[in-house]
């Protein structure tokens, strides 16, 4: 049967878009205002920034500019993400960054003219004017990249066609490209690209879950050169603006609006790659024992140690299993959590045309909104905890900071998802002494939360990297180059315990992290924060909750080593990393000793 149209999916399980504007009439005020601000912020100040309280009434009026920015653009972009077959939305969503990208190009003197004149006026404005102090500190920490004003404005005005690639590759993955069916088990099997991430790859039957790989790949095979081009021109276009703006490389570029060192991108990288390595390919050689299977292939990486455990789960009943786990968090937030549902934060639905995988918008001055496709899996569970998480972390951000304090470096900002994972997970073993039960628990903590961020996104990550590298020393990539690339990386990790069949190197073709910098590791950086923030929770109580509450709510105005320290951990050191690739070595142990208990 074919998936079911935007149109005919049940509005409950939807998400309810009118409580950032309750109709196009909303919206098309909101422009207005937005461009009544600019006028405004233009002809009152433009060539007149030169002392601190000047500079602060402009501030002001630039922040309820970008106030109502966020939602309009986050109303457009949010419309247009669950049904890339509807013209009108793309459309709308495209139109959006057109206007604003004008707005941006005719501010962008603000920047300009602040990073020319004299610091002590910066200052002293921060000094004046504290909601404005992120964004002023910031502009202060950017001054030695910045271009002449009049390129600064191109850049801005420019920014829909440099966003170009990212939507190139999301037209043609989730626009373009048609799945036939295919035959397994006698049987014809519908295929997508959702039914195959987040079904098919979990499917028990072999001969099922190979023929929809094979298939799959097949299909992607057929879009590898228009991809590739489209994520050349992504890695080309950074390169240039690195080289303009004069960084020493393109990954500092990309590194240094995280606020982290070069240092702690590559030992997330190399550590992971040396030290989880083997832990993973044992992990492995259990699946395939646990399944019979002939061999270990690429295909099989996703399997369920006792699929026949693990159970389905309803959008209706996982909230109980998210509100009970999250309950060391408080009631405050487990009352998030009802909320979430009751007024349709989240986007549950399957659709033709829908993004894939998971994630979280939380524009400021609104509810975060969460989109996810349900399976009815336990999988779905965790992620639903995941994306609450960062629901949670900018409730309590953008509660309690300005829109300029509330950009969050993306090496932290997936601690706050991936620690309810974790504490979902440890609630369900406190639950239930029986072996089979803890098993099933130790297994979905590494086949979902720490295979995810710290193999699939790990291991996009060390590709990427390679990609940069020959990027940075003048070359360029093709898909030849990028499928080399990724099969040379998997193969790396995994040695003789996977066999890599026909399609895995294109495994490249199917993250959109790609045309969003060096984002792909800070999963794994996240969650390393997070397993010892939970590690201190579950020894501590509500000491270290409490100072976890204060890290959410410090959103931006910290960098990543100083949330870190306050929630307790040192980034220092790799020693948070090893202690939590040691932690995973020991849940895969304990549950190859459980399997030979239950097994034999």
């Amino acid at each position: 049967m074919e998936l079911a149209k935007r149109s005919e999916v049940p509005a409950e399980y939807t998400w309810d878009l009118t409580a950032i504007f309750p109709d196009k009439a909303a919206l098309q005020a909101a422009m207005d205002t937005l461009r009544q601000l600019a006028d405004e912020i233009e002809r009152e100040f433009k060539g007149k920034l030169t002392d601190a309280e000047t500079v602060v009434r402009c501030l002001g009026k630039y922040r309820a500019l970008q106030e109502t920015g966020t939602l309009a653009g986050n109303y457009c972009s949010l419309a247009g993400e669950v049904d890339y077959t509807d013209a009108a939305l793309q459309e709308q969503s495209k139109s959006f960054g057109r206007a604003y990208a004008q707005i941006a190009s005719r501010l962008s003197f603000i920047d300009s003219e602040l990073l020319a004149g004299d610091e002590a006026v910066l200052r002293e404005a921060a000094a004046l004017d504290e909601p404005s102090r992120p964004l002023l500190e910031e502009l202060l920490r950017q001054k030695p990249y910045q271009l002449q004003p009049e390129t600064e404005r191109v850049l801005a005005a420019l920014s829909p066609s440099l966003q170009a690639p990212y939507q190139i590759y999301n037209m043609a993955k989730l626009a373009d490209m048609r799945f036939s069916a295919f035959t397994a088990e006698g049987k014809e099997h519908l295929l997508g690209y959702s039914l195959y991430e987040d079904s098919y790859e979990y499917d028990p039957r072999t001969e099922v879950r190979r023929a929809a790989a094979e298939a799959f790949y097949q299909k992607l095979r057929e879009y590898e050169n228009v991809t590739a081009a489209a994520y050349q021109a992504a890695v080309q276009t950074e390169k240039t603006i690195s080289v303009q703006r004069g960084y020493a490389s393109v990954f500092d570029y990309l590194l240094f609006p995280q606020k982290v060192t070069r240092e702690m991108y590559d030992r997330q990288i190399d550590t992971i790659l040396e030290k989880l390595a083997p832990h993973m390919q044992k992990y492995a050689r259990l699946l395939q024992k646990c399944h019979g299977l002939d061999r270990m292939t690429y295909a099989d990486l996703k399997l369920s140690v006792d699929p026949e455990y693990d159970p389905s789960v309803t959008v209706e009943a996982s909230q109980d299993y998210i509100v009970q786990g999250l309950s060391v968090m408080g009631p405050e937030y487990q009352e998030m959590v009802r909320t979430a549902y009751r007024d349709r934060w989240v986007d549950f639905a399957q659709n033709q045309g829908k993004c894939t995988g998971g994630f979280c918008a939380s524009p400021y001055g609104a509810h975060s909104y969460i989109l996810l496709t349900w399976h009815n899996q336990m999988s779905d569970v965790f992620t639903l905890a995941h994306e609450l998480g960062h629901a949670g972390h900018f409730q309590a951000c953008n509660s309690t900071q300005s829109i300029f304090g509330t950009d969050v470096s993306t090496y932290f900002v997936e601690a706050p998802s991936t620690i309810n994972e974790l504490l979902l997970a440890h609630d369900l073993l406190k639950k239930n002494p029986d072996k089979r039960f803890r098993r099933w628990v130790l297994s979905c903590m590494v086949s979902k939360t720490y295979y995810h961020n710290f193999v699939t996104h790990l291991l996009e990550a060390a590709y990427q990297r390679e990609v940069y590298r020959i990027v940075d020393a003048g070359g360029g990539v093709s898909a030849e180059t990028l499928n080399r690339i990724m099969r040379e990386t998997l193969h790396r990790f995994w040695g003789d315990a996977v066999a890599l069949t026909e399609g895995a190197e294109l495994t490249w073709m199917r993250q959109p992290h790609y045309y969003m910098g060096l984002y792909s590791y800070t999963y794994s950086a996240g969650l390393t924060v997070a397993t010892q923030a939970c590690k201190r929770i579950e020894r501590e109580g509500r000491p270290a909750v409490d100072d976890w509450k204060r890290v959410l709510a410090a959103g931006g105005t910290k960098t990543p080593m100083e949330l870190a320290q306050m929630a307790g951990v040192d980034l220092s050191t790799d020693a948070p990393l090893l202690d939590t690739i040691e932690t995973i070595g020991e849940y895969i142990d304990e549950i190859c000793r459980l399997s030979e208990e239950l097994d034999g």
